[in-house]
């Protein structure tokens, strides 16, 4: 009975035993283990502090190139645009500040810039559609004919077009005043355009719209814009489309006109007018429409350079 007790007892201590190993093992291994923690976690916010140091260098030298690029844009230039009229027409997405920078290049380029289309939120709203064709039609000018495509960018390009643009092969305006301004009032009735005052008609035109378009409705909306642009380019004797980043994505109009053939052999686009080089390029791009050329630039990989190239 005794024996039996005896070996009861030293089971007993050896679970006890292995209890105690485990348990100080155990805490020896969490040590470790919590130490191998800190030191990854150490080292992970160490990386997260470089990268973050390695994102503040790179907006400083973008700032400062953009700053650059600005100052030194009305020089790389200069002449490019003279005696050439431009329209600028902008979409509801594009900033003032956009505009207002575009514009002031186009000037010291020489152009002379003859007024604004401004496109409300309405012109490229799919369902506003079947009402900007019906406005289209009904405020057509007489002996302006329509394009026989039926979707409702390239049929407002084909009103809004004579009405901006000078006739390519006489350089006369395509319509009267009075039926300009009537026009253009019943478009802002609407709620899709919206004219300066005193607006002329130019020889070309500049699009200016923002980035990449989101939405269930983006992709009608950046195509409605693109073919509006494609048909303001066959109006006159050129335009370029030009959008900010992200533009160039496949919900951006100007990604929807490079992806098509039809439209990027003749109008020319710019991805980057969020930018100081991308407003230099929309300048040296219009001076190439105004040679009957066409080309795409920006940052985009379906560009074809940051720039045209200048010409003397």
């Amino acid at each position: 009975m005794i024996s039996l007790r005896y070996h009861i007892v030293s089971i007993a201590a050896v679970f006890l035993a292995l209890a105690v190993g485990v348990v100080v093992g155990s805490s020896s291994i969490s040590d470790r283990l919590l130490a191998g923690v800190g030191d990854q976690q150490r080292s992970l916010q160490q990386q997260v502090n470089d990268l973050n140091a390695e994102r503040t260098a790179l907006k400083a030298q973008v700032a400062a190139a953009d700053r650059f690029d600005s100052a030194v844009g009305p020089m790389a230039v200069q002449g490019q645009l003279a005696k050439r009229s431009v329209v600028l027409i902008t979409s509801a997405d594009s900033s003032e500040q956009q505009r207002d920078a575009v514009a002031q290049l186009l000037r010291a380029a020489g152009a002379d810039v003859t007024g604004e289309v401004r496109l409300g939120q309405s012109f490229a709203d799919p369902d506003r559609a079947d009402q900007l064709r019906r406005v289209v039609t009904e405020l057509l000018p007489a002996g302006v004919q329509l394009p026989t495509a039926a979707d409702p960018g390239t049929l407002a390009g084909g009103l809004i077009g004579p009405l901006a643009l000078l006739n390519p092969q006489t350089g006369q305006p395509q319509t009267g005043g009075q039926e300009r301004a009537a026009a253009f009032a019943g478009l802002a009735d609407g709620g899709f355009a919206v004219a300066s005052p005193g607006l002329r008609p130019a020889q070309l035109a500049v699009m200016l719209t923002g980035g990449r378009i989101d939405g269930d409705s983006a992709g009608d909306k950046a195509a409605t814009l693109a073919r509006f642009a494609t048909q303001i380019d066959r109006a006159g004797q050129g335009a370029v489309l030009a959008g900010d980043a992200g533009s160039a994505d496949g919900n951006g109009a100007v990604g929807v006109a490079r992806a098509d053939p039809a439209m990027a052999s003749t109008l020319s686009t710019v991805d980057n007018a969020d930018s100081g080089s991308g407003r230099v390029a929309i300048v040296l791009a219009a001076r190439e429409q105004a040679d009957r050329q066409a080309g795409h630039y920006g940052v985009a990989s379906s560009a074809q350079g940051p720039v045209p190239a200048t010409r003397g």
